[in-house]
């Protein structure tokens, strides 16, 4: 069986031969740090980023079989997004920044954490009508035809090899319907606006929403018209933190949810019953509307200090609901007997069926190059 086979076999609880060693991605830095100490050629630092083919070649010198993610990430949000603009310079080297989202954010030299945000664009219905809302109107030039064209290429002849970068579930990107309007209004801002003005916040939930299921089905089409199938969807959200979400979870159930349910029914359409959703923090609280919508595959499930895993959710949702990732991270800057101690733990999550282990985000600067080469190798080993 393929990397592919294998992996969706373990996502529907049928027969597989073994576990894939999955990644997601790595942290530039850490990239750039193991080409200086001699590990990967300067070449493969250059220019990386997360899952480019730069990223592949990082990815099979240390052993992972594949990154998870969607393989075709057509524009669901600002587009165009707004240019990078300097606002401002301190004496100190810090600058003042209006990003993509258009937000306005303080930046520190050779600081590589995010950076504080101290406005946004995007405030009340004036700036909304004017500088946001036409950046969210849909065109076809949204649909990435390129992607879609070059799988239909690799499909055509003959698919990909077995463990090469191509040999991984093919997941068509469903956007984001409430981490895009995190990004452009702050989570301040986010909390006073339902309050402020309701009737604005609703209109941008439902313009994201609708953008996005419109989106989706055109992709879901252009792809079908070439004879080009999905195996998963994959949003992205990111709208928790280490005690609980950003949105208050009946406010989240009540206008969020209903757009996962129109989109779970398109999907459907073409076959797609798995659906990922990548959200870091607790985000136990939002389970109930993702399941009850369709979004049935949790990912990465940070480990963190309050200790995520899917066995909980496995015990309150059955096999309702699936994951990747659930791999502390972390262990990978002790040693090797603390990599043993973690696959150890899996173990028990593998056999719950449904759950592919996968580090619970990217891996860090602090990550050791043999390390994470003996955690592939082991773990290669032990679900092998």
């Amino acid at each position: 069986m393929t990397n592919r086979e294998n992996a969706l076999a373990i996502l529907r609880y049928g027969h597989y031969e073994r576990v894939p060693v999955v990644h997601f991605g790595f942290w530039p830095e850490t990239v750039a740090k193991w080409a200086e100490e001699g590990h990967l050629p300067p070449d493969l630092a250059e220019g990386y980023n997360y899952q480019n083919d730069k990223e592949n070649g990082v990815a099979r010198l240390l052993g992972f079989d594949f990154g998870w993610g969607a393989s075709v990430t057509s524009s669901a949000g600002l587009f165009p997004a707004f240019d990078r603009e300097i606002l401002e310079t301190f004496p100190d080297g810090r600058i003042k920044v209006r990003d993509m989202n258009g937000a306005i954010v303080i930046e520190k030299p050779g600081t590589v954490s995010i950076p504080g945000e101290v406005g946004h664009t995007l405030q009340d219905r004036a700036s909304w009508d004017g500088l946001v809302e036409p950046r969210l109107r849909w065109s076809p030039e949204r649909v990435d035809m390129g992607s879609i064209d070059a799988l239909v290429a690799l499909q055509d002849s003959g698919g990909p090899a077995i463990g090469s970068p191509g040999d991984r579930p093919l997941g068509i990107w469903c956007g984001s319907l409430y981490g895009t309007i995190r990004d452009m209004l702050g989570m301040e801002n986010c909390a006073y606006l339902q309050v402020d003005d309701p009737d604005l916040y609703g209109e941008i939930i439902d313009r994201i929403g609708s953008l996005a299921l419109r989106q989706v089905n055109a992709t879901l089409k252009a792809a079908a018209d070439r004879g080009l199938r999905f195996d998963f969807a994959h949003y992205w959200e990111d709208i928790c933190f280490k005690n609980g979400p950003l949105i208050a979870p009946s406010t989240f159930d009540e206008l969020v949810g209903p757009w996962y349910r129109k989109i779970s029914d398109s999907l459907a359409k073409y076959g797609i019953t798995l659906t990922s959703l990548d959200c870091d923090g607790m985000i136990d609280t939002l389970l109930p509307t993702w399941v009850a919508n369709g979004v049935n595959v949790m990912f990465p499930i940070e480990v963190g200090t309050w200790k995520a895993s899917l066995a909980p959710w496995r015990e309150k949702y059955g096999r309702e609901i699936r994951g990747v990732g659930g791999m502390e991270k972390f262990v990978f800057s002790k040693d090797r007997q603390a990599i043993d101690e973690e696959i150890e733990r899996l173990k028990a999550l593998v056999d719950l069926g449904g759950f592919i282990p996968c580090p619970d985000h990217r891996i860090p600067p602090d990550a050791e190059w043999d390390n994470v080469a003996y955690y592939c190798d082991t773990f290669r080993k032990a679900f092998g």
